[in-house]
């Protein structure tokens, strides 16, 4: 037992010992894929060797096998891959002997203690096949199988009888539709900004599922294999080794990185694994993201190839390669719902066919995708795509015509990326594929926003969309020229990465994509506003005061006309919701629908007549109070406390609701709290009554962060009598999300406790309680946002702007208010901007202590230190 014991830590000193040792020659050699190829080999002859004397102690009976399976049955280890196994019996060992049953235990045992963490089944030849016909799992491991010790012979007959067993056309469809359902989970895009790079689409397992229905169907199990029966080209099989073994070294380097199986390039590992390549940082980029445009062009150009062979392999398998095919054009057929190219160097006799295809497709009711052929011939024809290509007047032509279609514009525009036409094409557009964006707020790649922008403003001229955003549906209806929307859409983020400010790099590059395709002046001059401007609207709604007839005055100027502002309306709500699923509410709709209304009023010729405009809402309220039973003359008692600012900022509806929930408490020396569920999208309006305080604003907002709320939205203001009279839009964080999945009864199921809880909160004399510290996300901690404070007084000198922006967390906002209610800052108005995980918060404020500049200094340094307290 001793000397057992003792073989056992001797193997397992050796074992851990010349692992450690080609892990630290893989770690510190250059970081090229053939160091990859031969450390994955490595590994794998390693746990081999290892296997096999464990094997050979083991007395588990001499007809009996060790099988690799999975991946490590190709021959291939990566730092921390499962090692699966079969232990083959032979079939007179089913089911096997107390003894047979022993030895099978001692040795997985045994793996275990020496540190082969692996994975095992003990089966007999008939009970391999019978479990691979249940389970397609099974099936594809046993697939790629490999003897590590024992009988040669029942192995031999296990793979026949196994691969015999295998039906090409079921497991076919098999693994497509598992595939399918991968790239669904993983959200369909190679460009997840922490993509899987095993799993991902365009990951190692693309390539894999191809081996494997290649394997099935006895076409070939390796590239070259495949190159030789016709499937691939020796071209793209050169591609396919290269993009494969770029894949494998990431894999590889995030294993030794994180040290532990690990295959999500995570924000976390990201420069960790870069700098293992050797990249560095410069000004321009992070050295991650150099790592993961590589990544992203790997994975491209797998998703490409995948299609291509997948494609093929299909054609092969299910003898569909003469299907019947319907002319298109001369040039182009449909075949079973695929465009199918005339012939295989159509591109390049005819290089303008590279983008006929995708006006064809666009063109053509019922086309799907495109054919393997297609794919095959665009793929091989990249280098076709040059200088004299882009500046041919035809194809110019022919991309605004794709532009101009009436409908397939999004797929076809996807399709071109997809197949790299779009960025050689638009080489200002493929200097953007891939590039990643560190700023918390887009959660997709430049190239991936792009797109969903142009989806997004698509949809807008689409009828079977007008229920989503019906105001944008209805501008669009009256709009003749939507592609126009379309070209600003592509160049909007076409200069991120480069530097300097990529609005007006963006509008450059626009400037000359309409002088280059001609486009007239007016047409031109609208592309280039709307690229320089795209991010202005969105600004203006969010940080400045729309009750203020200069903010709207000035961007009336700035747009000019009607036709502008319509433009830029639709654009700014396009990207917008094409930046990341959170980062869009109802709130967010509401102030851009408002500063267009109120612009376009100012671009009529209108005059701002504040005494008139407050008159008119008075009338409104006056007519909303009578619909709720209100006696006449209901409002007076609130309304004759109240400054001209409060009706500026507060519509009818609003107006009408505080006078009926106040008329009896105007002079309430207890907090009044009234709540409803917002009109505007999910969430509650919470108003509040109470004698002015300079903490009140802080116990206001510790109430909702400790309650679980996030405020959108805050208009704060003190009556002649002196009392705030503030309104707040907020919404439940998730904290409150197994409510019930009706939003809105869920809103009036809060109502009650909220007006209950925060007027006990506002009933308190005591100190302000300390800021939680607020958790932040591990996005956050891996890009975190440089806190900054901005303090500027208005074009009146009366007010000060109060700009903060920071990382988000819990307790920021209630921090802030403490700096604020510590120093008597009046609050008169709070405009709550949530960006992805980034906050943008613009804050209306006056006090004797702003007019101080040595007090001013101080206010400013203690607010950066309330924002950064947890890591803002």
């Amino acid at each position: 037992m001793a000397e057992a014991a003792a073989s056992i830590g001797a193997l397992r000193a050796r074992f851990r010992d010349g692992k450690a040792e080609l892990l630290a020659g893989f770690a510190a050699a250059r970081a090229t894929a053939p160091a990859a190829g031969r450390l994955v080999r490595a590994l794998a002859r390693h746990v081999d060797g290892t296997l096999a004397e464990l094997w050979r102690g083991a007395g588990l009976p001499a007809g009996a096998a060790l099988v690799a399976v999975g991946g490590y049955g190709r021959g291939e280890l990566f730092p921390h891959s499962d090692v699966d196994v079969l232990l083959l019996l032979p079939d007179n060992a089913s089911p096997p002997d107390e003894a047979t049953a022993a030895a099978v235990s001692a040795f997985v045992t045994a793996c275990w203690d020496i540190g082969l963490e692996i994975g095992s089944s003990v089966r007999t030849v008939d009970e391999c096949v019978a479990e691979a016909a249940r389970d397609v799992t099974v099936q594809t491991a046993l697939l790629e199988s490999r003897l590590v010790a024992g009988a040669r012979r029942l192995f031999t007959r296990f793979t026949k009888v196994h691969q015999a067993a295998i039906d090409p056309k079921a497991f076919l469809r098999a693994k497509t539709l598992e595939m399918q359902q991968r790239h669904v989970k993983y959200e369909g895009t190679p460009y997840s900004l922490e993509p899987n790079c095993k799993e991902s689409p365009g990951g190692l397992r693309d390539l894999q599922v191809v081996v494997w229905v290649a394997r099935a169907a006895g076409l070939g199990r390796t590239w070259a294999e495949l190159a030789a029966k016709g499937l691939i080209t020796p071209f793209e099989a050169s591609q396919l080794m290269k993009h494969e073994g770029t894949l494998k070294l990431i894999r590889a380097r995030l294993h030794t990185v994180a040290r532990r199986r690990e295959d999500r390039l995570v924000f976390d590992l990201q420069t960790a694994t870069a700098e293992s390549f050797g990249y560095k940082a410069t000004k321009e980029q992070r050295s991650s993201e150099v790592l993961m445009r590589h990544y992203y062009w790997a994975a491209k150009a797998v998703t490409q190839l995948n299609q291509i062979l997948m494609l093929n392999i299909e054609e092969r398998i299910n003898g569909s390669a003469d299907a019947p095919m319907r002319p298109i054009t001369a040039r182009f057929f449909d075949r079973a719902g695929m465009l199918e190219v005339a012939h295989d160097d159509l591109y390049t006799e005819n290089p303008h066919a590279i983008l006929e295809t995708f006006l064809v497709f666009a063109q053509t009711p019922g086309l799907q995708g495109l054919s393997a052929r297609t794919l095959r011939a665009l793929y091989n024809a990249r280098n076709v795509m040059d200088a004299k290509f882009r500046r041919d007047p035809i194809n110019r032509e022919l991309f605004l015509d794709i532009l101009r279609q009436p409908r397939g514009i999004t797929h076809a525009m996807r399709l071109m990326n997809q197949t790299s036409v779009l960025g050689r094409y638009l080489w200002a557009f493929r200097r953007i594929v891939g590039r990643m964006q560190h700023d918390l707020f887009h959660v997709y790649t430049v190239d991936q926003h792009i797109l969903m922008v142009v989806r997004n403003a698509r949809r807008f001229f689409i009828p079977e969309h007008a229920h989503e955003y019906p105001f944008c549906s209805q501008l669009a209806a009256q709009w003749d020229k939507p592609w126009l929307l379309y070209v600003a859409a592509l160049f909007h983020d076409i200069a991120k990465g480069r530097g300097g400010d990529h609005s007006d790099l963006g509008s450059i590059e626009a400037r000359r994509f309409c002088r280059a395709h001609g486009l007239g002046r007016e047409d031109a001059q609208l592309v280039e506003f709307l690229v320089q401007h795209h991010l202005t609207m969105s600004r203006i709604a969010q940080k400045e005061d729309l009750s203020d007839s200069d903010v709207i005055a000035g961007f009336a100027r700035l747009v000019g006309t009607p036709r502008r502002l319509t433009a830029l309306y639709l654009l700014t709500v396009a990207d917008i919701r094409g930046t990341s699923p959170k980062v869009w509410n109802a709130w967010k709709g509401k102030l851009l629908e408002d500063l267009y209304r109120y612009t376009l009023r100012a671009l009529g010729g209108a005059q701002p007549n504040l005494d008139a405009e407050i008159e008119a809402r008075k009338q409104e309220a006056r007519q909303n109070l009578a619909l709720h039973s209100a006696l006449p003359g209901t409002e007076e008692p609130l309304w004759q406390t109240l400054e001209v600012s409060y009706f500026a900022r507060h519509d009818a509806a609003d107006i009408a609701w505080h006078a009926r929930s106040l008329w009896r408490y105007v002079k309430s020396p207890l907090p009044i709290v009234n709540a409803r569920p917002s009109s505007v999208g999910d969430g509650l309006q919470v108003l509040v009554y109470a004698p002015d305080r300079p903490d009140l604003f802080a116990r206001i907002c510790g109430y909702f962060d400790n309650a679980g709320f996030s405020i959108l939205d805050a208009k704060v203001h003190t009556t002649k009598a002196g009392y705030a009279l503030d309104t707040f839009q907020v919404v439940a964080t998730q904290a409150w999300s197994d409510a019930g999945s009706d939003h809105e009864l869920k809103y009036r199921d809060l109502v009650s406790l909220v007006e209950t809880q925060l007027g006990l909160a506002l009933a308190s004399e005591g100190p302000l309680p300390e800021p939680r510290s607020g958790r932040v996300s591990r996005r956050v901690r891996s890009f975190p946002v440089t806190p900054r404070v901005s303090l500027a007084p208005d074009e009146r000198a009366q007010r000060w702007l109060l700009t903060v922006s920071a990382s988000d967390r819990s307790g920021l906002l209630y921090a802030i208010a403490r700096v604020l209610g510590r120093n008597h800052i009046n609050l008169q108005l709070a405009k709550i901007t949530t960006l992805g995980e980034r906050v943008e918060d613009t804050f209306l404020v006056d006090g004797p202590e702003l007019q101080k500049s040595k007090a001013q200094l101080r206010i400013e340094s203690e607010l950066l230190d309330a924002v950064a307290a947890s890591g803002g």
